[in-house]
């Protein structure tokens, strides 16, 4: 069977056992060549004291001196190397001409070795060579007579094991030491596979690789930008989608969330564990729908993701469904006023008053030029004008006065707003001032409605002089789905006002009383506003 088709658990093992083994390898090689310094290091000591013991005997200075004192140095050379557990033990004269030697046919021969020239010059050394009986060290030891004249040399040597000889040596040791050490390896080998695996969810690498290619293919293809971090705060995923919002180009998956995004808040919804789910957010100077979600591992978060849309493709759909629903509304509303006015025209005619039925219409019309001219010269933006105009006619379909303030004017948005905002701003505010007016029972009913750009800021006023609030309602207001009227669906319109305005970075005003009518300010800076 070929390696590569095996199982990741016998992979792992036979890898985690190769590594055992080359290490147990490697350790025993230096362990050996420690132990091989450590015994020539002793040995030279014991070398040395041998040979300054035989170099300080009597006997030996006085036969060195004589030509066949060879003859009562060579059973003293060779008793002395027999006790002391010495390879060879030379005695040489000046004349480097052996005295002494374990091969009894060398005495009387002369050494010829070039590292032992320093002994006959009055040096004690020791050297590694190699000899006519192997690899060896030897010390070299003068002899000195009693007028500290050098009369001759002690060489003392001991033949050095080999690799081979030190292994059979210890054999046994290394024997129990290698098998202990492999059934550990194996043991230990298996354990950690199958640890591995179990963490890999016992999938194999090919199946991990198909997994991953098949999930980033899935994350790309999606229309929804998704943005993952680990607990790091490092980037994991960062679709095509995505990068196509925010303009981004090249690999970033690895780079911390804050330098490739600082403003994404996916670092805040790791710290706090919570998701935040349908909210915008500007990230990157783009305006995003975005839900993000905190990633957890049983109880431990390990992450966070968000999944977003450019609000531009939402704010088209939204404009599609709001700009129908508009559109019937103007249209049921003018339908109801026309069919008032021609009731009136008609009862004119038929009480014979042709002449003032004729100044009727051009008192009707003189008004709706007036209004739609002040509206296209002020209100720049036709969805905002629109929503006045239809507001004014519903107000006078109900029996309520809005009056729209002549200083009004609308040439540019806030900076994140655009006229949706402004639409559902005047739009919750202006119907939550009808129903005001409506439930306090008064004979007035009035409106007033302000849109002022002046020193920088945008303001708008939509004041009544209805019911008014108490304290708890007042409080209260602002919470989503509270509201003092009991009809399902009611108190979400204040909380939409309050999420345009956190949006635009602008401030709400609320000054209310009971019985008193209630009046909404919002202000807004207008420094990096978008000409209309």
């Amino acid at each position: 069977m070929r390696l590569v088709n095996l199982r990741m658990h016998w992979k792992i093992t036979l890898l985690s056992f190769g590594i055992v083994l080359f290490s147990l390898l490697i350790g025993s090689l230096i362990l050996l060549g420690i132990l091989f310094r450590v015994q020539e290091r002793e040995t030279g000591q014991r070398l040395l004291v041998t040979a300054r013991t035989v170099a300080e005997l009597p006997s030996v200075r006085q036969a060195v001196v004589r030509p066949d004192g060879w003859r009562e140095i060579q059973p003293i050379a060779q008793r002395i190397r027999v006790i002391n557990d010495v390879t060879y033990l030379v005695i040489l004269n000046m004349d480097r001409v052996r005295l002494s030697h374990p091969d009894a046919d060398k005495i009387g021969t002369r050494l010829n070795s070039p590292d032992a020239e320093p002994a006959f010059a009055e040096h004690t050394y020791s050297a590694r060579t190699r000899g006519e009986m192997g690899q060896a060290v030897r010390v070299y030891v003068p002899i000195m007579n009693e007028q500290h004249e050098q009369i001759g040399v002690v060489m003392a040597g001991w033949l050095l094991p080999t690799i081979r000889d030190i292994i059979l040596g210890q054999r046994q040791y290394i024997a129990v030491t290698l098998s202990l050490s492999l059934l550990f390896g194996v043991c230990g080998s298996l354990m950690l596979a199958r640890n591995i695996k179990r963490q890999m969810f016992d999938l194999e690498p090919h199946e991990i690789a198909r997994i991953l290619r098949e999930r980033t293919a899935a994350f790309h293809a999606m229309h929804e930008g998704v943005i993952a971090i680990d607990s790091n705060e490092k980037v994991t995923i960062f679709n095509e989608r995505a990068k196509e919002i925010f303009g981004l180009q090249g690999e970033l998956v690895g780079q911390p969330i804050r330098e490739v995004l600082p403003d994404t808040r996916l670092p805040e919804v790791l710290r706090l564990r919570q998701p935040i789910y349908n909210q915008e957010v500007v990230i990157g100077g783009t305006l995003i729908w975005s839900n993000r979600i905190p990633i957890k591992l049983g109880e431990q978060t390990v992450g966070a993701v968000a999944i977003f849309q450019d609000r531009t493709e939402i704010t088209r759909i939204a404009e599609e469904l709001t700009g129908v629903r508009a559109f019937v509304d103007a249209l049921r509303v003018q339908s109801h006023e026309y069919m008032n006015k021609l009731h009136t025209i008609a009862g004119l005619l038929q009480l014979g008053q042709p002449d003032k039925a004729l100044g009727y219409v051009f008192d009707v019309k003189e008004q709706q030029e007036e209004l739609s001219g002040f509206l296209s010269s002020r209100i720049r933006d036709q969805n905002v004008s629109g929503l006045l105009l239809s507001k004014i006619r519903r107000g006078k379909e109900l029996g309520i006065r809005v009056t729209l303030d002549s200083r009004s004017s609308l040439r540019r948005f806030p900076r994140h707003l655009d006229h949706h905002d402004l639409v559902l701003l005047l739009g919750n505010l202006i119907e939550n001032a009808f129903d005001a007016v409506l439930n306090a029972g008064k004979p007035d009913k009035d409106v007033f409605v302000s849109i002022e750009e002046s020193d920088g800021m945008l303001s708008i006023l939509v004041e009544d002089n209805g019911a008014g609030m108490d304290e708890e309602t007042r409080s209260r207001m602002l919470e989503p789905g509270y509201s003092t009227k009991a009809a399902e669906g009611r108190g979400i319109g204040l909380h939409l006002v309050r999420q345009a305005v956190d949006k635009g970075g602008g401030e709400l005003l609320c000054e209310s009383s009971p019985g008193g009518g209630t009046a909404f300010t919002l202000t807004f800076p207008l420094e990096e506003g978008i000409e209309r």
